[in-house]
């Protein structure tokens, strides 16, 4: 095959058109069977180019024709393969990422060095400080001898990381250097606006220093971002791969281990299936902490709640309609929260009297709304591309209800997950705390609730009753009502839906109370609880379900009120797309 000419090149200029500009370089690089990446931006151009020899210099100069883009200076280098899969021209905010107002290098950029010129002064010994400007990654693969390494992830962190630089280093000769120059066109500025006194930018970038001075005080490799992955101080390729798992350089040991899968993992950061979602899990569980801190109800915030008209409440009255939606309000609150103006349709005012017809959207308007706190700590166990395992705490709704919207696990989940429908596919009382699976699909979700529903998932709970059971094993197959009470509740109804709950007696206390392992083979509303409630068993703490077979009030507990006693500890179904059984377990409370 004949060599590759590979180049990179880009000029900060004032462009418009951006479209137009768009579709005719990709015209033209397809017409020239160009691969590599073009970036576009209102502050210039950006590219990295590979193609024959004869198609880049027809590229570059039909590009440089163009007044615009004259002067463009350009590095080169030689392969034996195409290093790009594909050609991408994509207009952009910033031709390189920064995020700082302010810094254009259209406009300004800090005095330069030439190559050469910083070769003379490290050999002559001057006091100048080199400062790379790359990712850690990219320093690791090679960099220059006694450079300063700012430990980026990412270039948009560098004002963040550069204020934690030694104050005496404003007064130092510093050197900004990256690969090919670009970051530095922002990076030596933005170190001047912030007071450091003399800062140059290396012309060229290492590239350029490999092309005119050799590996001369540089130790390693370079890092390119194409397949080649790294180059020596004669730009050519070298034997190092990256991991685009984790960002490792890789030897060619690393390569031959059966741990490293292009684009998936190496060495360095291989795990199983399990290991890679529990690790995944873990970050999510700091994110999210971090999301919801303050809890999202705690903030003052106007609440809309919106409300459908159903079939049958067609043609009705508003007033009718609201009563018959059989919410907390009675006719009196509705008709005040009426003239009050929060009631409303188009964000019109919705008079008492005004017809409303099936299909219309109602909202109530609650302006500076406070919710009741709950306990937030969510732990994410697990998450892979499918779903996701949670533990939840209690007391936590699952779902927007009453006096609870954004304190629910599923606007946290909104908010841990912006870009993602991430659906429960089963409940857990906002008492109950445990485990709970996820899905990110709505296949999915359908796939893991036929689970549930054809009885394939198997549950087991801890639960703390008053009482103690005359067996240490004992079952309950009370069918239950289809309909809530007036308390809100569930009851025994003989003519309700079938149920089935298994009980194995763990441990009994002084006080009277025992702890038990208990298995529901089916998943009614309030099963656990009325099945016990039922036994003469009530569960600690359930402030519905009361002693005596009494009818308490159902309500969200608070924080720091008695627990109730019911936790969701594991759970074991079959994961729906790989198929294999996946067990979670959630720690022991201690009231257990």
């Amino acid at each position: 095959m004949s060599e590759i000419i590979n180049i990179a090149a880009y000029k900060f200029v004032t462009l418009d058109e951006l479209p137009e500009r768009r579709a005719g370089l990709r015209a033209l690089s397809d017409r020239l069977e160009l691969k590599g990446t073009i970036l576009l931006s209102p502050e210039g151009i950006n590219c990295f180019l590979a193609g024959s020899r004869e198609a880049i210099d027809t590229f570059l100069g039909e590009l440089t024709g163009q007044p615009e883009f004259a002067g463009l200076e350009v590095k080169e280098s030689v392969s034996d393969r195409q290093p790009f899969t594909r050609m991408l021209v994509r207009i952009k905010k910033e031709i390189i990422a920064f995020g700082v107002e302010g810094i254009q290098p259209a406009k300004y950029t800090s005095p330069r060095v030439a190559a050469k010129e910083l070769k003379r002064w490290l050999d002559a010994g001057r006091d100048v400080v080199l400062l790379d400007t790359r990712n850690d990654y990219e320093y690791e693969t090679g960099t220059f001898s006694n450079a300063i390494k700012l430990d980026l992830k990412d270039f948009r962190h560098f004002p963040e990381v550069v204020a934690g630089l030694p104050e005496e280093l404003k007064e130092k000769e510093i050197v900004s250097f990256c690969t090919g120059g670009i970051r530095c066109e922002k990076a030596a500025p933005y170190l001047e606006s912030m007071g450091f006194k003399k800062v140059y930018q290396l012309d060229g970038g290492i590239l350029k220093y490999f092309e005119e001075c050799g590996g001369t005080h540089y130790e390693g490799e370079c890092f390119v971002f194409d397949q080649r992955v790294g180059l020596d101080p004669e730009l050519k390729e070298t034997e190092t791969a990256v991991c685009y798992a984790c960002q490792a350089t890789l030897s060619k040991d690393d390569c031959a281990s059966p741990k490293y899968v292009p684009g998936q993992s190496c060495p360095y950061c291989y795990q199983t299936g399990r290991e890679r979602g529990e690790a995944l899990g873990a970050k999510r569980t700091e994110e999210l902490r971090q999301l919801i801190r303050p809890l999202p109800g705690a903030v003052p915030y106007e609440n809309r709640r919106p409300m459908s008209v159903p079939e049958r409440l067609d043609r009705s009255k508003a007033i009718d309609f609201l009563i018959g939606m059989k919410t907390v309000h009675e006719r009196d609150d509705w008709l005040s929260m009426c003239a009050e103006g929060r009631v409303r349709m188009n964000d019109e005012p919705v008079a008492p009297e005004q017809i409303v017809r099936a299909g219309m959207r109602i909202e109530l308007v609650t302006p500076a709304t406070v919710e009741p706190d709950v306990v937030g700590n969510v732990t994410v166990l697990f998450e892979d591309e499918h779903i996701v395992v949670l533990d939840k705490p209690a007391p936590l709704p699952m779902h927007p209800c009453g006096r609870f919207n954004r304190n629910s696990l599923q606007y946290f989940l909104e908010r841990l997950y912006p870009h993602l429908k991430v659906r429960p596919v089963h409940r857990l009382d906002a008492n109950t705390s445990g485990i709970v699976v996820c899905a990110k699909r709505r296949a999915v979700a359908r796939e893991l609730q036929q689970q549930f529903e054809q009885g394939e998932v198997s549950k087991a709970y801890l639960a703390r009753v008053q009482g103690v059971p005359t067996e240490t094993e004992f079952e309950s197959r009370q069918p239950i009502s289809r309909k809530p009470t007036s308390a809100g509740g569930r009851s025994i109804d003989p003519q309700g839906l079938p149920a089935h709950t298994r009980f194995k007696l763990l441990a009994t206390h002084t006080n009277g109370e025992s702890v038990l392992e208990v298995n529901p083979l089916t998943g009614r509303t309030n099963q656990i609880r009325l099945h016990l409630w039922d036994l003469g068993l009530p569960i600690v703490g359930d402030s519905l379900y009361l002693p005596d077979v009494k009818m308490g009030e159902q309500q969200t507990l608070a924080p720091d009120d008695q627990p109730m006693c019911l936790r969701a500890r594991a759970l074991s179904f079959r994961h729906p797309v790989s198929r294999e059984i996946c067990e979670f377990e959630g720690a022991r409370p201690d009231w257990a």
